[in-house]
């Protein structure tokens, strides 16, 4: 009997950690929130500041074909849209979900990214990245480059289209952060906009001379949360048997942008885990933030300066004697104030404080825009943002010359 027992209790470890990856629910400390993403993040797209994020935010994860969100910029970014691509042997070859391209055939690098982003095409991706980069390699490069731009470390890309690879990886943060590259900062958002926001298009291939082909195709934006909530703006799907659904999407409501990236969120009989999560970080995040003045200008006093020359001026003999013995001037201080000061999203009970480090006065010479100091400023204890404290004039040092001028003027000129 006691054999028994233990064989059963051994089959019942083995059977929970088989699926415990499946089952994976994520509570985050300090907030009511529990998800099924074993990556998620939510962000303020108007600062990039990570307004929410759970235990596993910050870890290496496969995306899947979230990927295809960096594929669409860089190709908007690199490539001229109006161009055919031709069909290799290798694009032809890749998995469902494709387009069906075959190899000779060419088509509009436009066309694929509506195949790209609005039905998720494996083959289109890699007809795409053979075209712009050369070859998936070459892509590949300018993909993290770009991602390096945008302060992604731990993100790396092997593929076009997002198909499992070990060293193909994302953070839920570092793929939020790309979302809001390609909806805000890239020079190339509206179009990035325009397409992931279409709900269907149709297309046709190309002979080589540029004359439309016989095959037509009709693509079907799979994004659900383009009608799951007022104000979806863009967002893009993935699964693969390693990554499991994942999910970036972005919300627009009320002068507020939030973006929802979700890694891991779920295997198959889980599908609609990644929607409740995101409705579930989009509403928290419409409900528990509102745009609250950050920024308060510093009183900054005046900082003495020794060792300096005086400006000339009406003074009394013995001020003038005070700066023979011991030369001192004062300068005034400024800080370059923040482009955005009016205000960021924060919860009611969040605190900022003002710290501010000044040298207790300056040594001659001194030059205009020399550092003097730091203001920082801080969100519930956590740095927020520094400025340097400069100094607004220069001043010269004394030397033996202006001492002697000085003197003469003091004792024979008075």
């Amino acid at each position: 009997m006691k054999k028994l027992i233990i064989v059963f209790c051994c089959f019942l470890m083995v059977l929970l950690q088989c699926n415990c990856e499946r089952i994976i629910i994520v509570k985050a400390e300090g907030e009511n929130l529990s998800l099924h993403a074993k990556g998620a993040v939510l962000l303020d797209g108007s600062s990039g500041r990570v307004l929410y994020g759970n235990t596993g935010s910050k870890e290496r994860l496969p995306m899947a074909s979230t990927t295809k969100i960096m594929t669409c910029i860089v190709t908007l970014e690199h490539g001229n849209i109006e161009e055919l691509a031709e069909v290799s042997e290798k694009a032809q070859a890749m998995p469902k979900v494709h387009l069906t391209v075959q190899k000779g055939e060419h088509y509009r690098i436009c066309d694929l990214l509506y195949s790209l982003m609005l039905e998720s095409h494996n083959d289109s991706a890699v007809v795409i990245a053979e075209h712009i980069g050369g070859s998936m390699e070459g892509f590949a490069k300018l993909m993290n480059e770009l991602a390096e731009k945008i302060g992604c470390k731990d993100t790396n890309f092997v593929t076009p289209n997002g198909l499992d690879d070990e060293n193909h990886y994302t953070t839920a943060e570092e793929l939020a952060k790309i979302m809001r590259y390609c909806i805000y900062i890239s020079e190339k958002r509206e179009e990035f906009l325009k397409i992931t926001r279409t709900g269907s298009y149709s297309f046709t291939n190309y002979t080589s001379d540029g004359k439309q082909g016989q095959r037509n195709f009709t693509v079907n934006n799979k994004n659900a949360f383009l009608y799951m909530m007022d104000g979806a703006l863009s967002g893009k799907t993935g699964f693969t048997s390693k990554a499991g659904y994942c999910y970036v999407g972005a919300l627009e409501r009320d002068g507020k942008c939030f973006i929802v990236a979700l890694l891991a969120c779920g295997w198959p009989g889980n599908k609609t885990w990644k929607w409740e999560d995101t409705r579930k970080l989009m509403e928290y995040g419409l409900s528990s933030f509102e745009y609250r003045v950050w920024y308060e200008p510093p009183k900054l006093p005046e900082l003495a300066v020794f060792d300096g020359k005086s400006k000339e001026g009406k003074k009394t003999i013995r001020m003038q004697m005070e700066e023979l013995i011991s030369p001192k001037q004062r300068v005034t201080l400024s800080i370059k104030e923040p482009e955005n000061s009016k205000g960021m999203l924060l919860r009611k009970e969040d605190k900022i404080t003002m710290e501010m480090t000044l040298k207790e006065a300056l040594i001659a010479p001194v030059e205009k825009g020399e550092k003097a100091g730091l203001v920082s400023y801080y969100l519930n204890d956590e740095l927020l943002q520094s400025f340097p404290v400069t100094v607004n004039n220069s001043v010269e040092k004394v030397d033996f010359r202006w001492i002697v001028r000085r003197l003469v003027k003091l004792y024979f000129l008075q």
